[in-house]
């Protein structure tokens, strides 16, 4: 098997020079760029396992990318960033986002970061690939939804660890700190918010009511709870 490839998107030499050495020393392999057209272009035919993205790039508005390579790219996403405000990384998260590290930073924090990352995205239960559950099939290969009708609705990746922790727990309360403990992220008013938005995306591509929602529960004062019956193949 071969090693993570970690693309990075900096408009800086001095910082692609640092990460990518951090990186290839811990034993990942790296693409970088210094322009969002470059970047497109080649992960058109290849996959990251993770983005780490500068928000400031000359060429292209780092959040719609962000945003884009969440829906779309199905990587691991982190933000690399000088904007330091909690608006600007809540934005971030709720864009789809999986962390948001802000400059200057220590090489060895990146490489950490990343491993944490790639760690929870292996799944907790030996379950496969595709879930179903209440006439949806969540295929996490492809990052869709499917109905009984065969219509596909994407979802981010970070949508997907949130839709996943729910259907390897069914039936089960999941409280804010599990959640914080699963997916990672510092506990506080910023994960909070990124995950009650990621629960309201997800809640809309099921169609739930949003009054009176049938599948995930919010149980007020306690967390949350996954009413489905899940089978995965």
């Amino acid at each position: 098997m071969s090693a993570p490839l970690v693309t990075i998107l900096d408009d800086e030499p001095a910082i692609r020079t640092i990460l990518s050495e951090a990186l290839e020393e811990a034993g990942f392999r790296t693409m970088a760029f210094s322009r969002a057209t470059e970047f497109e272009a080649a992960i058109r035919s290849t996959r990251p396992d993770v983005c780490l993205v500068d928000l400031s790039l000359p060429d292209r508005d780092g959040l719609t990318l962000v945003h884009r390579l969440a829906l779309e790219q199905g990587a691991t996403v982190i933000i690399i960033s000088g904007r330091a405000q909690v608006q600007d990384r809540v934005t971030g998260l709720e864009l789809g986002a999986d962390d948001y590290i802000i400059k200057p930073f220590d090489p060895a924090e990146v490489v950490a970061r990343i491993r944490a990352r790639l760690r929870r995205d292996v799944p907790v239960l030996q379950a496969g690939e595709t879930a179903r559950f209440n006439g949806w099939t969540a295929h996490f290969d492809r990052y869709a939804l499917e109905d009984e009708t065969g219509v596909e609705t994407a979802f981010s990746h970070a949508e997907g660890e949130v839709l996943r922790l729910f259907l390897e727990r069914p039936k089960r309360l999941i409280s804010r700190q599990a959640m914080q403990e699963a997916l990672g992220g510092a506990a506080g008013d910023s994960f909070d918010r990124a995950m009650d938005v990621r629960i309201s995306r997800l809640r809309t591509k099921l169609r739930e009511d949003p009054k009176n929602p049938r599948l995930i529960k919010t149980i007020y004062g306690a967390g949350y709870i996954f009413l489905g019956d899940v089978s995965w193949v």
